[in-house]
């Protein structure tokens, strides 16, 4: 008996082809949602799920922190401004009290070489000396000279200053006094008469190129040995009174 083969073509009804379709439909659907579950997890766990909440919480956190750490910064900045000019005053005052306290150390000295401590008869000194320009000049000097003496002593002195510059002129060393010192046509000596000091005012004139050096003041006391003086340049150009003379 020979064998039989399937029929070339299958008969089928409407429903069957229908129900063909649906699975296939029900199939494609599944295979999507697959796809679209994959890409949610996938999208879920790379976003983190849940933890970014936790991660906004901890970002808020930290930036309350950063506000206040710039909060503290602002302040310590601004206390370091107040103890900065806390600091720049104290010290101005306290720049204020050392000149006050070294003007009266002056004053103290002086008046106590005045009335002669330890009992002592000293007979004239040359107490100070102070040079200052002479505005509107180019050469010009004022001189300030204080002679003072013992008021135990009790005398009245007289006598006369005079003074001269020591310094370098074309690389010599020269020394200008009277008529060098521009006082040609009045004396060169500055006449002096007190009982217990005096300040002798005058004034004199360097010539151009002259580097004063130092003062030499000589006072001649009538009826007496004459007082010789001489301080640095430099010392007698200083605001206070030169008091560092040597005699």
């Amino acid at each position: 008996m020979a064998p039989r083969h399937p029929p070339r073509f299958v008969v089928r009804t409407l429903d069957d082809a229908a129900s063909l379709r649906r699975k296939r439909l029900v199939v494609a659907a599944g295979w999507v949602l697959s796809l679209v579950l994959v890409a949610a997890g996938t999208w879920f766990a790379a976003s983190g799920g849940p933890a970014t909440v936790t991660d906004k919480g901890a970002l808020r956190r930290l930036r309350a922190e950063n506000e206040d750490l710039r909060q503290q910064v602002t302040n310590l900045e601004r206390a370091a401004q107040v103890s900065d000019v806390a600091a720049k005053e104290l010290k101005r005052n306290l720049a204020e009290r050392d000149e006050e306290i070294s003007g009266l150390r002056t004053d103290l000295g002086f008046y106590s070489r005045l009335v002669g401590n330890g009992g002592q008869r000293d007979g004239l000194k040359i107490q100070g000396v102070r040079a200052s320009p002479v505005k509107g000049t180019a050469n010009g000097w004022n001189l300030v000279v204080t002679l003072t003496q013992n008021a135990r002593r009790g005398d009245v002195v007289k006598g006369s200053l005079k003074v001269a510059v020591e310094g370098i002129q074309g690389n010599k060393v020269v020394t200008l006094e009277g008529g060098a010192l521009g006082q040609a046509g009045q004396s060169s000596e500055l006449p002096f008469s007190f009982k217990y000091f005096q300040q002798i005012q005058g004034n004199f004139t360097l010539p151009a190129g002259f580097k004063p050096t130092r003062l030499r003041v000589v006072a001649d006391v009538s009826g007496d040995q004459a007082v010789t003086g001489a301080v640095a340049w430099a010392d007698a150009l200083r605001n206070n009174e030169a008091s560092d003379v040597q005699q």
